[in-house]
């Protein structure tokens, strides 16, 4: 923590939280939708790009109205711009997740679910491009 605190100013280690929380709850929507999807018999790219994009439209508005609260600008290029990180990190996490469902699945003794720990890692890889993307392009000030 010592480290962090010495990187980070507190106002910047307060937004970083705040884009971590954002992000947990964005996660937690997307996971649910992503399983509710698979269930109801849609192929893994098709239900992680859909379930990627409720995620990002939830980030979007948390992280404008309270992470990035003091940096507000024309709205429409925020979101373009955060349409923009986004879309590379759907690409990242759909990398990810294809890559690594099978072995995954294998691996855990449940082929027909190796998409959720591929989601798991796909999620924590994708976090820290997003942040460090949208804090210094889409939310600079």
């Amino acid at each position: 923590m010592t480290a962090l605190s010495g990187n980070f100013s507190g106002k910047e280690f307060q937004r970083f939280s705040r884009f971590l929380t954002v992000g947990a709850v964005g996660t937690l929507l997307d996971f649910s939708l992503l399983t509710l999807l698979k269930l109801a018999g849609l192929p893994t790219i098709l239900a992680n790009s859909l379930s990627f994009t409720a995620g990002l439209l939830n980030n979007f508005t948390l992280n404008r109205l309270w992470t990035f609260q003091d940096r507000q600008t024309d709205w429409r290029r925020q979101f373009a711009q955060f349409t923009l990180v986004s879309l590379v990190g759907l690409a990242l996490n759909n990398l990810i997740v294809l890559s690594l469902e099978n072995a995954l699945g294998v691996l855990s003794g449940q082929p027909d679910w190796g998409y959720l720990p591929a989601k798991v890692i796909a999620a924590g890889a994708v976090a820290f491009w997003n942040y460090f993307a949208n804090r210094m392009w889409t939310f600079r000030k």
